[in-house]
């Protein structure tokens, strides 16, 4: 099974919503904590609280800053922090990020987010990514914000993240910039090719970090796909506002879909053939390109005896075979049936053994091995160059895998 969260972005998204949704989800505060301190920042604190936003209760994560200020701010309003508040460069995150203790895939994740921010930044303010300073964005609480959604994934072991179309609200918001439109232009940028919905809602509900958050860790914008969930958890906004401020994650398993592929089955009856031949056709419709051909016995009018020969073609190869069918053989006539094709995941693997290394093709099933065959080739070589029961090494080989 696969591990997946799924982001109900109702009322938008922003840093502060993400964690306190995660903290919601089970992701203990304290280890949220532990990890951030691996990036050698100090001068804050976070705390945690239950609070009620509209009739939902919901987990509030607060960040709060040396000197008494606290985000306030949603998060998502990261344009209305105060002058004195820290500045940091792309480079300096990254380089901080980069020097730190923290795991390869909590590392991985939250430089791609910042990657993204600054290049959408770079090119709102029309300078190079290397030079941006994030004003705002780059201070303590928002690095707190994307590196501890990242822990907070990654804790929970999230193999993939959906995500719902992301509201957006409306009006106009202070800046360093002065006031600038919701959304703003750095979430507007991040959510290219991103599934949105305007709503008329007066406030910043997606803000350039949520909108950050989002665009580097969703895999895919929708409605909710089939699974099995087992949580759900809310993470608050600070603003009251007439819908409920807050992000809901829904956690749970998802079968991925088997890969189908469209395919031609081509058919054809034949009883004037000699069986001499049924061997050649085979092997030379395989090499023509059909993906299967195969015979299945067949009684047709008058007792006669007869063959079907099925061949499992790819559309773009169908009339060359049937090209070769009717040149090759002695039908008169074909049947041509649309059909797909269902595969499992599946690959050769080489595996060592004590007669050295032996192919094996694994099928997998939602990454669980559901069958597993050594190549018979291998097996072959391997009985007769050490005189030894084939069936003897099959046995062996299939302890192995």
């Amino acid at each position: 099974m696969t591990k997946i969260a799924y982001i109900d972005a109702f009322s938008g998204l922003s840093g502060d919503k993400f964690l306190g949704a995660l903290v919601d989800a089970g992701v203990p505060l304290e280890t949220i904590q532990y990890e951030l301190k691996k990036l050698r920042i100090d001068g804050y604190r976070i705390e945690a609280k239950s609070v009620i936003k509209g009739v939902i209760a919901c987990t509030k994560v607060n960040v709060i800053i040396q000197g008494g200020h606290e985000d306030n701010h949603d998060h998502a309003h990261p344009h209305e922090l105060p002058h004195e508040y820290p500045h940091r460069s792309y480079a300096s995150i990254k380089q901080m990020i980069e020097e730190s203790d923290l795991s390869p895939r909590v590392k991985t994740c939250s430089l791609a987010i910042f990657l993204n921010l600054a290049k959408a930044e770079a090119k709102i303010h029309g300078s190079e990514v290397d030079a941006v300073h994030f004003h705002e964005v780059g201070a303590v609480d928002a690095i707190v914000d994307i590196v501890g959604t990242c822990i907070g994934f990654d804790t929970l072991e999230i193999d993939v993240i959906h995500s719902s179309p992301i509201a957006l609200g409306s009006g106009f918001v202070n800046s360093d910039h002065g006031k600038i439109p919701v959304p703003a232009p750095a979430t507007l940028e991040l959510l290219k090719n991103t599934p949105v919905q305007q709503t008329d809602i007066q406030n910043e509900l997606t803000t350039p970090t949520g909108a950050a958050i989002i665009s580097t860790l969703a895999e895919q914008f929708g409605p909710m796909p089939p699974m099995t969930y087992d949580h759900v958890a809310y993470g608050a906004g600070t603003r009251d506002l007439e819908i409920p401020n807050a992000l809901r994650i829904i956690l749970g398993e998802i079968q991925p879909q088997h890969a189908t592929e469209s395919m031609d089955l081509i058919e054809a009856n034949i009883d004037d053939a000699s069986p001499e031949m049924y061997d050649y056709f085979l092997e030379k419709l395989l090499e023509e390109g059909a993906c299967d051909a195969y015979f299945t016995p067949i009684q047709m009018k008058k007792g006669r005896q007869a063959i079907k020969l099925s061949v499992l073609s790819p559309p773009d190869k169908t009339q060359e075979l049937i090209n070769w069918l009717f040149n090759e053989t002695t039908t008169i006539g074909l049947r041509i049936i649309e059909t797909k094709k269902v595969m499992l995941d599946r690959k050769t693997e080489e595996i060592k053994t004590e007669w050295g290394m032996v192919r094996v093709k694994i099928a997998r099933s939602h990454g669980r091995i559901v069958n597993a065959k050594p190549e018979y080739e291998d097996c072959k070589r391997i009985a007769k160059e050490h005189e030894i029961p084939l069936k003897q090494v099959y046995q062996v080989i299939q302890k192995l895998i």
